[in-house]
């Protein structure tokens, strides 16, 4: 073409999550059954939205309002509701312009960090996910600048780092964090929550929090929303129903802004958001408007209660079936519904595991060439077991390990699975 056409961000759209799904698929000539421990859909992996709230969803669909648009900002009644019960949570203030709905998170990820002026940076967590670091990334054309999460302190943030990485780099203009976090399934105490609040205010930056997992907290771990420790500092954060009900075809997810009242850069930021959204004219209905609708339902709590109980208990499988391989840390999950494993000791060169078929070998060989040692693991381990993680420098991180999910709901394949997983640790371990 006569003129370039590529975004200088184009490069750095990477999504190792569903990358790894091709090379997955191509293993079927040999018969291999997968077990997608990639992606986190709990539908796909056996868990049903309860029966009551599928009757809302089918009364709803008798109203006309489910087919017409909403306000661009999104339905009014939902929004009226959602700051009400963010306000209930302490702390920061809002109201129902306040709030700003999308087609998923993944839209509103797109539209915070694609309105950003391209020379404003937001520090983000490493390891960490992919559909936040990449649209930072994007959008300055640069790779993503991270702070460090330690494995050996629970993958709890390096706060000295996030400290020294803003003192020094003055593009930098937010901080993200994740909580509860996903890949690692660490929860931020108070005390973490209050600090990146206190370096924001120190350096007059917004504070940006993807709390998608909030309400799937367990093993007695506690934190605090953003909203309840923030003050005057101005944020955003980041909410879905897609985890929480679970609903992830849905594709509904919103953003609370707090203090844009308290600096009119925030402010004319933010509302760049809302007029991006108006050239789409507004987000899908039939989600929004059952929100107030099984939320507020007084079956609600105990549904919460209930998956928090239920994934705190696959988070001790996990953690018993890792427990004491040598060269392997897994820091049992508080929150979400993922864990990660790290190799502490590094992993070999040309490690190995057994497949019964001299070609699939074959194939594996060529097809690791180059690539970086976790991702090689991830590969043999496919063609070994059939279980598709994804490899932990997959999410900007320099550590080599893999992710997976607490989300199978056959009791005796997923403890196949955190079985064969550990297992395979072992033997690619000791494998040359």
């Amino acid at each position: 073409m006569r003129r370039d056409i590529v975004h200088p961000g184009a490069g750095h759209l990477k999504y190792e999550i569903r990358q790894i799904v091709g090379f997955a698929r191509s293993l079927s000539r040999w018969n291999v059954d997968i077990a997608w421990e990639n992606i986190g859909d709990p539908v796909k992996k056996g868990e049903s939205l309860p029966g009551w709230m599928k009757e809302i969803v089918r009364d709803a669909v008798t109203d006309d309002a489910t087919y017409a648009y909403t306000d661009t900002e999104g339905s009014r009644e939902t929004r009226e509701f959602l700051a009400a019960r963010a306000n209930d949570r302490g702390g920061c203030r809002i109201g129902p312009d306040d709030i700003m709905f999308f087609n998923g998170l993944g839209d509103a990820v797109a539209k915070v960090f694609g309105f950003l002026k391209r020379e404003a940076r937001v520090l983000g967590p490493s390891p960490a996910y992919s559909t936040l670091s990449s649209a930072e990334a994007a959008h300055s054309g640069y790779e993503h600048l991270t702070y460090r999460l330690d494995p050996e302190h629970g993958w709890l943030p390096d706060m000295a780092d996030v400290e020294m990485k803003v003192r020094y780099n003055d593009s930098v203009a937010g901080i993200l964090l994740i909580n509860p976090n996903n890949p690692t399934g660490a929860v931020y105490p108070e005390c973490i929550i209050r600090e990146f609040v206190r370096i924001a205010k120190t350096y007059r930056l917004f504070l940006v929090c993807d709390e998608t997992y909030a309400s799937i907290v367990y093993g007695g771990a506690n934190t605090v929303a953003l909203s309840g420790a923030i003050g005057e500092v101005p944020g955003l954060s980041l909410r879905s129903v897609s985890k929480e009900f679970p609903w992830p075809g849905a594709r509904c997810g919103w953003i609370e802004a707090y203090n844009k009242d308290k600096d009119p850069v925030f402010a004319a930021y933010v509302r760049s958001l809302l007029d991006a959204k108006r050239l789409e004219v507004c987000s899908t209905s039939l989600p929004q408007i059952v929100i107030p609708r099984i939320m507020g339902d007084g079956r609600y709590p105990a549904h919460l209660a209930r998956r928090a109980a239920m994934f705190g208990s696959r988070a001790d499988e996990a953690a018993a079936a890792f427990e004491g391989i040598p060269g392997v840390k897994l820091v049992k999950p508080e929150g979400a519904f993922y864990a990660s494993a790290v190799f502490s000791g590094g992993l070999p060169a040309e490690g190995r595991l057994p497949v019964s078929d001299p070609s699939l070998a074959a194939y594996i060989e060529e097809q690791v060439a180059g690539l970086a040692p976790d991702k090689r693991f991830a590969y043999w381990l496919l063609a070994s077991t059939g279980i598709c993680v994804v490899p932990l420098t997959g999410f900007v991180s320099d550590l080599p390990g893999f992710r997976f999910t607490l989300l199978e709901t056959d009791d005796e394949r997923r403890r196949w699975i955190f079985g064969s997983l550990a297992e395979a640790c072992r033997t690619y371990l000791a494998s040359v």
